[in-house]
């Protein structure tokens, strides 16, 4: 078994740390998945950061993709937080996530449009960036996106396959495509 778990985690997680070329990254997660990080912006991880599930789907063939892509990008995670396989956060600006944060399978972050939205620029212009954040003892269930300039507040539940495009107030389960709040917790 412990050969088995060298070969098809250990290496896997080394391969990724070696692609990483981000520099400026605070703090150590504790890695049970493979964690790339990319840009020239700022990485920082709380205590008790954890990236990848073992008991979960996509272990053995996903990876956590963290990119902060300008100088003064910046992703920041709190402490408590656990990350499922799969996960990625794409950040022109600002993504921070807050203590306590539970994360499922297959989940994105980002706080751009990716590409300009006009004609003219979409090839070489800078995408629109809104700061996301999330706050404390939230749930994002598996396969849910976040859009830029979302804020969802302390101890609200994202539901599975969700895309959270507006704000989500605390204390609430929202779900849905455009996301909504279907009923207060």
């Amino acid at each position: 078994m412990r050969v088995l778990k060298f070969l098809f985690v250990t290496l896997r997680i080394w391969k990724y740390q070696m692609l990483s070329d981000c520099k400026n990254v605070i703090g150590k997660p504790l890695l049970f998945h493979p964690l790339l990080l990319k840009g020239e912006g700022t990485i920082l991880f709380g205590n008790k950061v954890q990236i990848g599930v073992v008991a979960s789907p996509n272990f053995y063939s996903h990876y956590v993709y963290l990119e902060v892509r300008n100088k003064d990008s910046q992703i920041k995670i709190g402490n408590n937080v656990s990350i499922n396989n799969g996960f990625s956060a794409t950040a022109f600006s600002k993504i921070e996530i807050k203590d306590n944060v539970l994360i499922g399978v297959n989940c994105s972050i980002i706080d751009n449009d990716g590409h300009n939205l006009s004609i003219e620029d979409r090839h070489s212009g800078d995408p629109k960036s809104v700061a996301v954040y999330i706050f404390e003892n939230v749930f994002i269930g598996d396969n849910v996106t976040i859009l830029k300039g979302v804020t969802i507040g302390n101890n609200s539940v994202i539901g599975s396959d969700s895309i959270v495009t507006c704000n989500i107030p605390e204390n609430v389960i929202a779900a849905g495509n455009p996301a909504r709040v279907i009923r207060n917790l």
